[in-house]
């Protein structure tokens, strides 16, 4: 990939035209004979992909999932996702009561093999007494390379009430309740800040540590807790691990994931990170707003982070050094417009995924020039459509899978259909369950 340095490129939908045709498949982008699909000179060819409606299936036990936050892939191509039981409303837990025969929330975790099928499940209930601490708000996913599972929260606030209990609902009137605070995606809270820590499993749910404590952190400079970690990855070239350091934080943080000491930090530009409140939806900020939502590394030793508020990615070297920054429908206010970013399997992964949850849309970029081939998606609750689109992973197979939080409370899976012309597919404008550019 070459250099990225020079003047911010503007990424309004529009730039479709300006991709340089002729772009080359990788290895997996073939057509589902095995063979590379043919392409018509100078024609753009894009993935495509159609929602599968019947993935997952259901679960068991009258289970549900209540804000879906956290979502990753193993070297199974197994899916796991981490969602906040804590946040199902009232009416969908009426079983933990005991008042009817649905619903209970469902365990933390969840691992889902490729055909859908639950195969493991555990949580907080399962895990708690071994002296570690849990999220008061879940919040990101990931599995190493030797299986194991760590997990990330945004919880500004203490812990409270088993998910679904009486209590849970038991506020006084007005109250703001535990459901209702994380429910909000603002972060930036100053003071005592639970979700000061990483945690790390076995994939059966054995605790095997954690960096930071909770309630520890004193901001964006410490180098002993986190604060509100967004998205947890591991560089492929080094065994460090990289943080979107986040919801309290505003900075990238890496650590060592052998010793789970710190080792760098920066903010927006490269800068020294610091904790002056600054507003949100500015495209020229400084410094990263709240959330600093994802820390995605390439294969090309690069760190594309979302600066989810400011409507912007930057792109930095593993060591810190800033080399460029691409805005993303500045126009967007709420959540902000860039929220996870996920690559094509190919070796030079040559497609980026963006999550827009407040857009409700998955933006299709072609990596090297960074200009936009199309989106898909739109608002709604049918398949292949979203509320809050949160999380993105893509498998070995070229499939994507994303998450919705809020009141979306899903995994859904898109299936790669091969590469296919731009102008085809313009052309059908609905794919799969998806508007193409709604």
């Amino acid at each position: 990939m070459k250099k990225l340095v020079g003047s911010k490129k503007f990424l309004t939908g529009t730039a479709c035209a300006a991709v340089v045709a002729g772009l080359a498949a990788g290895p997996f982008l073939l057509d589902r004979g095995g063979a590379a699909q043919a392409q018509a000179a100078g024609e753009v060819m894009v993935p495509k992909f159609e929602a599968d409606p019947f993935w997952p299936k259901p679960l068991p036990n009258h289970w549900v999932q209540a804000m879906t936050i956290g979502l990753s892939m193993d070297a199974k191509d197994n899916v796991w996702i981490v969602h906040r039981p804590q946040t199902l409303e009232q009416k969908e837990s009426y079983a933990t009561r005991g008042e009817s025969d649905c619903c209970i929330a469902a365990p933390d975790v969840l691992e889902f093999d490729p055909a859908g099928n639950l195969i493991r499940h555990w949580g907080r209930d399962e895990v708690r007494g071994n002296g570690h601490d849990w999220p008061s708000s879940n919040h990101g996913i990931t599995i190493d390379k030797d299986g194991n599972v760590w997990l990330g929260g945004n919880g500004a606030y203490q812990p409270g009430p088993a998910p679904g209990s009486a209590a849970q609902f038991a506020a006084a009137p007005g109250a703001a309740t535990q459901q209702q605070t994380v429910s909000r995606e603002g972060g930036g809270e100053i003071g005592i800040y639970h979700d000061s820590f990483i945690l790390k499993f076995t994939p059966d749910g054995k605790y095997l540590g954690q960096i930071g404590k909770a309630n520890g952190s004193r901001g964006s400079l410490d180098t002993e807790n986190v604060r509100g970690v967004a998205q947890i990855r591991f560089l492929p070239q080094t065994n460090e691990i990289v943080l979107a350091d986040g919801y309290g934080n505003k900075r990238v943080s890496i650590w060592d994931a052998a010793t789970m000491k710190f080792k760098r930090m920066w903010g927006a530009y490269g800068k020294k990170p610091n904790d002056d409140p600054i507003p949100h939806y500015d495209v020229d900020s400084p410094q990263f707003g709240n959330p600093v939502h994802c820390a995605q590394p390439s294969n090309d030793g690069l760190i594309y982070v979302c600066d989810r508020t400011n409507n912007r990615i930057q792109v930095f070297k593993t060591d810190g050094t800033y080399l460029q920054q691409y805005i993303v429908k500045p126009g967007t206010k709420g959540d902000g417009s860039v929220w996870e970013i996920a690559f094509s399997r190919d070796p030079a992964q040559k497609f980026m995924y963006i999550s827009d949850g407040a857009n409700e849309n998955i933006h299709v970029f072609d990596r090297k020039t960074m200009k936009e081939l199309y989106w898909f998606g739109g608002g709604g609750r049918q398949p292949g459509q979203f509320y809050a689109v949160h999380s993105i992973v893509t498998d070995t197979k070229g499939n994507i899978y994303t998450t919705e939080t809020y009141r979306g409370q899903r995994v859904q899976k898109f299936v790669y259909k091969g590469l296919v012309p731009l102008s085809s597919l313009l052309k059908q404008h609905v794919v799969g369950g998806s508007i193409i550019n709604p």
